[in-house]
């Protein structure tokens, strides 16, 4: 018997479908990337041509992880075993 991972992966990409669950899956992991303090002040509300957006609950928090932006996208990355994300914008 054949394990359902490998059909549904190949279904998923013959769909065009991987990539948007990918970007769906960076939003999931946003919280374990960034930690508690970070996850309990922001919030990821969406990701399109691998830019994630995620809102910030003060001009503070959007200023502070602007300096942290490029090893944020680097760990999601990591974190995914594929380029997903390009860039973050913070609002």
């Amino acid at each position: 018997m054949q394990h359902i991972g490998g059909p549904l992966k190949k279904f998923l990409k013959s769909a065009g479908l991987e990539k948007g669950i990918a970007q769906q899956n960076a939003m999931e992991t946003w919280s374990d990337v960034v930690g508690k303090n970070v996850s309990n002040n922001t919030e990821p509300i969406g990701v399109e041509h691998g830019i994630l957006t995620v809102k910030t609950e003060t001009p503070a928090w959007r200023q502070e992880l602007q300096f942290q932006k490029k090893q944020i996208i680097e760990t999601l990355n990591k974190k995914l075993n594929k380029k997903v994300i390009k860039d973050i914008r913070f609002i």
